[in-house]
């Protein structure tokens, strides 16, 4: 994939619970790349207050996502596991990033102006200069790679950007990281597959990585279906659940016999259905079960997080030092 040894950092708001496109598009990717590699993996709290929130329940889900992470297999002896809030470094070097960006580059961003629609009321100055503080969050650490979302490859362009800014002006220093692209699937809404999988469309329509078995088998006996045969390309409800079997499953005569009956029409969702809840339920009932642990020690996960902010800002305070030194505030 790339040689041993490369630096990725990437990350994930603490917006609430996760699900199976969580797993299978970051989770799962992250969890193999730790094994050849130095990664940083950080729950950015700052980046969930740019939108409206509730502050009593925000430590909860921070501890909640700290769990999915480990429970999925994320080793804070292999990764850095932090919290963005609990490592300072991040908003000063945000503040210093803020004074040599050009404001047109804000305000031409796509997700800013997604937002701002999306919450018209609550409009911020931090939703505005939410790709500085992505910047920071990532110069901070000097990766070569970050793994995103295809959501959030324009802030890392964006944090290229900036890089080469401050080189130019300052005298080299950042290398400008590249975005890590995964080949992974796309999973889409249960109930409206022209969609992406999502918790903002309702429960239902995800699988949550906390679902018991029983809930999940109800919620695929619901999934949205279609006869079959459509080999042009087009989403399609029948489509997206074969295409879930085929990543989960490990039975390559079946998964081929079931792609068989879907080209030509005649897949029987009556018994496929439970086949494909059967599958998910295996994948994900060691994560469900490894959570609930967890979580039933939350000191313990509080001190994974207190040790992986330790040895985050010790790169972080001496990059910090750097960057002051060379705009003469040091």
């Amino acid at each position: 994939m790339f040689p041993k040894g490369k630096v990725i950092l990437s990350g994930m708001q603490p917006s609430g619970a996760l699900h199976l496109g969580n797993w299978l598009g970051a989770l799962k990717n992250w969890v193999n790349l730790q094994q050849d590699n130095h990664c940083f993996f950080t729950i950015v709290d700052l980046h969930a207050i740019t939108i409206p929130y509730e502050p009593k329940e925000l430590p909860q889900r921070v501890l909640e996502l700290a769990a999915d992470f480990l429970a999925a297999g994320i080793d804070p002896e292999k990764s850095v596991l932090f919290v963005q809030s609990h490592v300072p470094e991040h908003v000063e070097l945000a503040w210093l990033f803020n004074t040599i960006t050009p404001l047109g580059e804000l305000e031409r961003m796509t997700q800013f102006k997604d937002k701002a629609s999306e919450h018209r009321e609550a409009q911020n100055a931090g939703l505005l200069n939410y790709p500085i503080l992505m910047a920071a969050d990532i110069l901070l650490y000097h990766p070569d790679l970050v793994p995103v979302g295809e959501d959030q490859t324009q802030h890392v362009e964006f944090t290229r950007t900036l890089a080469r800014k401050f080189n130019s002006t300052f005298g080299e220093y950042f290398t400008e990281p590249k975005v890590y692209e995964a080949q992974v699937p796309r999973v889409m809404s249960l109930l409206e597959p022209a969609k992406k999988m999502s918790k903002s469309y309702g429960p239902n329509h995800c699988i949550f990585l906390s679902d018991e078995p029983e809930t999940i088998r109800k919620k695929i006996a619901k999934a949205v279906t279609d006869d079959g045969g459509t080999a042009d390309g087009r989403i399609s409800g029948g489509r997206n659940l074969l295409q879930l079997f085929k990543v989960l499953s490990d039975d390559k005569a079946l998964k081929q016999q079931l792609d068989d009956q879907y080209r030509v029409g005649e897949l029987k969702y009556s018994e496929f259905k439970p086949l494909l809840a059967e599958a998910i339920i295996k994948t994900l009932e060691p994560i469900r079960k490894k959570r609930q642990e967890l979580l039933s020690k939350p000191k313990q996960v509080e001190k994974t997080l207190l040790s992986g902010r330790d040895s985050a800002r010790v790169i972080a305070a001496k990059t910090l030092s750097d960057v002051k030194e060379r705009m003469g505030l040091a």
